[in-house]
């Protein structure tokens, strides 16, 4: 016989869905290569993200520990190195021709995080800065490196400043970054290579056997 209380039915558990973390640090990502560092705040973060701010944090951190990580996957996605070839010439035109189309692929925002990341920041973010800058200091020491194998190689002439024409490079890709983020086309970028590619040093004759006086 009942007691005359009827016994309360356990409350069923909500699934709670599982913590894709990977989504989660594609969308940061979305939100540094939109708007840089310094202005993407918290709260764009985790609504981007579909988390909480103690979610963030017990995740990746604090911000600039998630900026580290989101640049990291923006590296292993979209970063480009030089790539291997017969010449300096044919990888450096093989990149800038790949950045082309990566700068201006409408799948994700334009241009380059590691340029345009930390173009905007306060004193308090100067770690940022720098640790961008580094790594595009380091992409063109990549390219002066190939360039003075070259010359090495005797592809080039002995005379050619592979740091300059590094240098000149590096800012093609800065240039072809802003272009992309002001709207060009990748066809207006691939004219951009084009136009660079003219600059390359000419390729000295063959030396042959001496001429008899």
């Amino acid at each position: 016989m009942s007691s005359g209380h009827t016994a309360a039915k356990a409350a069923p558990r909500r699934s709670r869905r599982a913590f894709d973390r990977d989504r989660a640090l594609a969308a940061a990502l979305h939100e540094f290569w939109t708007h840089g560092y310094e202005t993407t705040s918290i709260a764009s973060l985790t609504k981007a993200m579909g988390i909480n701010p103690p979610s963030l944090y017990a995740a990746f951190g604090d911000k600039r520990q998630l900026f580290d990580e989101a640049v990291q996957l923006y590296t292993r996605t979209h970063g480009a190195r030089l790539p291997q070839g017969p010449d300096a010439r044919s990888a450096i035109n093989t990149l800038l021709r790949h950045l082309a189309a990566d700068y201006t692929d409408p799948s994700h925002p334009p241009g380059c995080v590691i340029i345009t990341g930390a173009t905007n920041c306060a004193p308090g973010s100067q770690e940022v800065k720098d640790k961008l800058r580094t790594m595009r200091e380091e992409t063109k020491a990549s390219i002066a490196a190939r360039i003075r194998a070259d010359i090495t190689a005797g592809l080039l002439p002995s005379d050619v400043d592979a740091d300059g024409l590094a240098a000149f490079y590096a800012a093609v890709i800065q240039g072809m970054n802003q272009q992309a983020c002001d709207g060009a086309t990748r066809e207006t970028l691939e004219r951009v290579v084009d136009a660079a590619m003219t600059a390359w040093p000419a390729t000295p004759p063959p030396s042959g056997p001496a001429t008899p006086s």
